[in-house]
């Protein structure tokens, strides 16, 4: 069976832990910055110089003080050379202490104690101001809150009990003083705070702002992404729909069966262009709960089409082909998986290309070379030229494909080639396997 410690067992316990964390400090140690200790200076100059005229002025001094109607107290001060180094000593160490108040309160608290306790019974006031600074500084800036809250009340109860009980006296000509001075550091303390909280209001305020410029930018770049999703979707289907579309007027009265195929490839293009805009209006858009919006017929959700990636090029490069240009595919070097992002960029580099080479080059030929390469992927989409189509455009979608490679650290270089066309290259850096 365990052994049921008794109370004095738990006592000395107590006592024993108490005494253990006594030691260690239960808060950071106080770094009082620049202003706070020229402010103790400061204070403890003044105090020593105040009360150190006080000393000065009052050795020898026998004050006659009346206690009760008819009754009056004889209060002699120290006298003397003797009397006078005292005075000014307990002054100059109780005052002095204080301008280290904020770093060591403790051990300021003990030395002012000492010199309180040491200060003649009639004058006081020599040390009684800074033993209630001492006090005050100990309990608010003393990180050994356990030593602090042994060491107050020892304090207190020392000078108390040491004779030292008579509470110095204000004359009367320092009682306007008395009422002032904690008016003034009223005063300056609500000012301080004031200043306080509107600089922490002109913080809060700035921050907003700049929350809200930084959704803006956030805004506006997603903005560009849906441009250049879109513009990429639908420029590449629609322009080789109208181009298909107007083959098949052309021949619809000589060749009745190649319009018929000319349109069956404007309708796949159709249903091309829906998909993919299909998929870009997807992740816009979240379905809300009981809507059927992006579920089949059945009621189960439909899950988005993949993007296009590197592995669709066959079926891109297909169906430019059926809208009347000529386009060579060459693959180089062993095909590998790549993030969904970059195969994106990559297939949006050539059907940019293309889009441009059958509206702008009729009666070209194309040449598309994908060369996987050991710390690069490199895309190649070039054109020989030939009759002026469309008027040229914006160059919104070259401008959105450098946009799309930034963000792989890609490059993309145009121009045009010495021997006629137009050439576009695409570098993006890989990971080494």
């Amino acid at each position: 069976m365990r052994d049921i410690p008794t109370t004095p067992q738990r006592l000395r316990e107590a006592v024993r832990r108490t005494v253990r964390d006594a030691g260690p400090p239960s808060g950071p140690p106080p770094r009082p910055t620049r202003r706070a200790r020229r402010f103790d200076a400061l204070m403890a100059l003044a105090l020593g110089l105040v009360t150190v005229y006080y000393g000065v002025d009052n050795v020898g001094n026998v004050v006659v003080r009346e206690i009760a109607p008819g009754v009056v107290r004889l209060e002699p001060r120290p006298s003397g050379p003797g009397g006078l180094a005292l005075m000014v000593s307990l002054a100059a160490v109780a005052s002095g202490a204080l301008a280290l108040r904020r770093r060591y309160p403790l051990a300021v608290l003990c030395v002012v104690t000492a010199a309180t306790l040491a200060t003649p019974q009639y004058v006081l006031r020599l040390t009684f101001y800074a033993f209630v600074i001492a006090v005050y500084s100990a309990a608010v800036h003393s990180p050994h809150r356990v030593a602090t809250l042994v060491g107050l009340p020892l304090s207190v109860a020392l000078v108390g009990a040491s004779g030292n009980s008579v509470a110095p006296v204000v004359p009367d000509e320092y009682v306007v003083l008395l009422i002032l001075v904690p008016m003034a550091v009223a005063a300056v303390g609500l000012r301080t705070w004031k200043l306080r909280t509107d600089e922490g209001r002109a913080r809060l305020l700035a921050l907003e702002r700049e929350q809200a410029e930084a959704l803006r930018r956030a805004v506006e770049h997603e903005r560009a992404r849906i441009a250049r999703e879109l513009h990429d979707v639908v420029t590449h289907n629609v322009s080789v729909m109208v181009i298909q579309a107007g083959a098949a007027r052309k021949i619809m009265e000589i060749s009745p069966e190649q319009a018929g195929e000319a349109l069956l490839a404007v309708e796949a293009g159709g249903r091309a262009a829906m998909t993919e805009l299909r998929h870009v209006m997807g992740l816009l858009t979240m379905a809300d709960e009981g809507e059927g919006t992006g579920a089949d017929p059945a009621g189960a959700e439909a899950v988005p089409a993949p993007q296009p990636g590197l592995d669709q090029l066959e079926t891109l490069v297909g169906r430019v082909r059926d809208a009347g240009l000529p386009v060579d595919l060459t693959v180089t070097g062993p095909p590998r998986p790549l993030p969904p992002g970059l195969e994106l960029a990559a297939y949006r580099v050539v059907q940019e290309a293309l889009t441009n080479t059958v509206k702008h080059a009729s009666g070209a030929t194309a040449a598309v070379t994908v060369a996987y390469g050991p710390d690069r992927l490199r895309v190649e989409v070039t054109d020989t030229g030939g009759h002026p189509g469309a008027p040229a455009g914006s160059g919104r979608g070259l401008i959105g494909l450098r946009e799309r490679l930034a963000v792989y650290d890609g490059t993309l270089t145009t121009g045009r080639r010495l021997t006629g066309g137009y050439r576009v290259e695409a570098l993006i850096p890989l990971e080494t396997p």
